[in-house]
């Protein structure tokens, strides 16, 4: 027989050995459905838990880029004070306080310089929408002007926009977003009526279609748009959080130009002195993002770190077994050695049978995972991809729990003397 032939029935014989060691373990599993449920329960919750963060986090991560991506990558925001922590605006540190707020006379100077396409001051208050009874849950009531979309996206399906008069005094006037819309007037047509916005009467003069792809979580979704002035003369909101400029490059410009050039007219309408600290922030879309990527890592850290502790606790639980398995089928070990299966045969079926356990484990905490994680993403109205490599990751990692720790039993199987075997009851 050539050398070609040897290795080809040997890739066979091994083939089927493997194949046979798949048969033995489901058998095995089945006539021991409670040991082996119990056995693969650390398995699931481990790779479970880490592949809902994963598709939760990637499709959060992914709307966040899309929103970022509808008001331009060279966007940015002029802002009280930027903290990658929040600031209680009840308990403000000093060099918080001596910072002035935000005012309308300096977007208006920055809507001045010739490279800026757009630049105006927005707040943000939380709030519910009223009709005859029927209230919504709290939304962002944002005060703003006919600029909306330059930022946000979006389109009107109803009505119109504010005029520059409604703008100018602070009208009582309110374009609802379409979904609370919907909510609170059902079938009737929105235009013309009167809501109230936490209380205040508002006349409705549009209906809000934002893009489908912005991330809003409950809670946080633009309610209602209003001019920027009836938010600050009617509403209390937090001006150190909740108050900026945005600001949008004309296209072509240099973007670090402008920032700079705001930031210059800004020092100048504030009579700040050279040398002397800024009393605001500029927040470019990178340090947005920056941010989240900050927040999401060390959230996804401590889900891999909880993790890995029930794939640990799965990892032993399957070693404990396998241990108990061994010796209750010492006897079956020593029928097999006795008619001829080698240690490395006896390995094999022990490693391939906690490789099972552990892989169905896998397989079952990947499918529970991904329902979790489909069912907290449609709660937020975010799309959410499978992410395939970490699906293969998790596969990859729960079998090789198994192998890992199913090796000591698998070694004691391997090593029983065939004589003592057959004698043990």
């Amino acid at each position: 027989m050539t050398r070609k032939k040897r290795d080809t029935a040997t890739q066979g014989w091994f083939a089927d050995l493997v194949v046979d060691n798949f048969a033995l373990a489901f058998d095995t599993l089945r006539a021991n459905k409670l040991r082996s449920g119990l056995t693969i329960l650390g398995v699931v919750i481990g790779v479970g838990t880490v592949m809902a963060m994963a598709t939760i986090v990637k499709g959060i991560g992914d709307q966040i880029v899309r929103t970022v991506e509808i008001a331009g990558p060279s966007t940015f925001y002029v802002v009280k004070v930027f903290s990658q922590t929040p600031v209680n605006p009840d308990r403000l540190p000093a060099w918080i306080r001596i910072r002035p707020d935000l005012s309308e006379r300096e977007a208006q100077r920055i809507r001045q310089i010739p490279g800026v396409h757009y630049a105006a001051i927005w707040g943000q208050a939380f709030g519910r929408i009223e009709f005859q009874g029927v209230r919504t849950q709290n939304g962002v009531i944002t005060g703003a002007d006919d600029g909306f979309t330059e930022i946000q996206g979006g389109e009107l399906t109803a009505g119109r926009w504010f005029a520059r008069s409604e703008l100018t005094r602070g009208s009582a006037v309110v374009v609802l977003h379409e979904d609370y819309a919907g909510k609170v007037f059902g079938q009737i047509d929105p235009i013309g009526r009167t809501v109230r916005l936490s209380g205040r009467p508002a006349e409705v003069i549009g209906i809000y279609h934002p893009p489908g792809n912005i991330f809003a979580p409950p809670g946080s979704a633009n309610v209602a748009i209003i001019p920027f002035r009836m938010l600050d003369h009617q509403f209390t909101y937090d001006k150190t959080n909740a108050l900026f400029i945005p600001v949008k490059p004309k296209e072509g410009a240099s973007v670090a130009a402008i920032q700079e050039e705001v930031i210059v007219a800004m020092r100048e309408m504030r009579g700040l002195r050279p040398g002397a600290q800024n009393s605001f922030d500029v927040i470019t879309q990178d340090q947005v993002l920056d941010v989240f990527n900050k927040l999401t890592g060390a959230f996804f850290l401590v889900m891999i770190v909880l993790s890995s502790v029930a794939l640990l606790v799965g990892g032993i639980g399957v070693m404990a077994i396998m241990m108990v398995s061994v010796t209750n089928r010492t006897r079956e070990i020593g029928v097999r050695k006795a008619i001829g299966a080698t240690r490395r045969e006896i390995l094999l079926q022990f490693l391939i049978e906690a490789a099972t356990l552990t892989g169905i484990g896998g397989v079952l905490g990947i499918l529970m995972g991904l329902g979790l994680a489909k069912l907290v993403t449609a709660i937020l109205k975010v799309d959410s991809p499978v992410p395939f490599g970490i699906t293969m990751i998790a596969v990859a990692v729960s079998v090789g729990i198994g192998i890992v720790f199913g090796l000591l039993p698998a070694r004691r199987a391997a090593r029983l003397d065939p004589i003592e075997a057959l004698r043990y009851e």
